[in-house]
């Protein structure tokens, strides 16, 4: 029912920035609210960021507060993650997430996943 397509990953230098893009597509999509987790190998995979269906209310891990800023825009069914200040602890495979009926917090209740993109940040 959604597809998610994340775009914007790459390599950067610690200190630089990235912005991540979310393609939300489907009826529906609109309706979901959207977030972001990362997973690196051996780790769970970690809720970073998230946003309500109207873009009024947003949420973030401890550890991006104040570097990473999540937006919406609902016309474009599209998600943005606007990171700077990037470290290299930051790097892993991003994954934007929806869920229907909460904010995407908790992995176990996402409904769908996109494949994930790449951020590679160096020291």
């Amino acid at each position: 029912q959604v597809q998610l397509v994340e775009s914007g990953g790459g390599l950067v230098q610690a200190g630089g920035s990235l912005r991540l893009s979310c393609a939300a597509s489907g009826r529906t999509a609109s309706q979901y609210n959207i977030g972001w987790f990362r997973q690196t190998p051996g780790k769970e995979r970690e809720f970073v960021a998230a946003i309500t269906w109207s873009g009024i209310s947003t949420y973030y891990s401890d550890s991006v507060k104040g570097r990473f800023a999540i937006s919406r825009d609902n016309a474009k069914n599209t998600v943005y993650l606007q990171m700077n200040s990037l470290k290299a602890e930051d790097t892993a495979v991003y994954y934007c997430v929806a869920e229907r009926l909460k904010v995407p917090t908790t992995a176990r209740t996402i409904d769908y996943w996109g494949q994930g993109t790449q951020v590679t940040v160096s020291s």
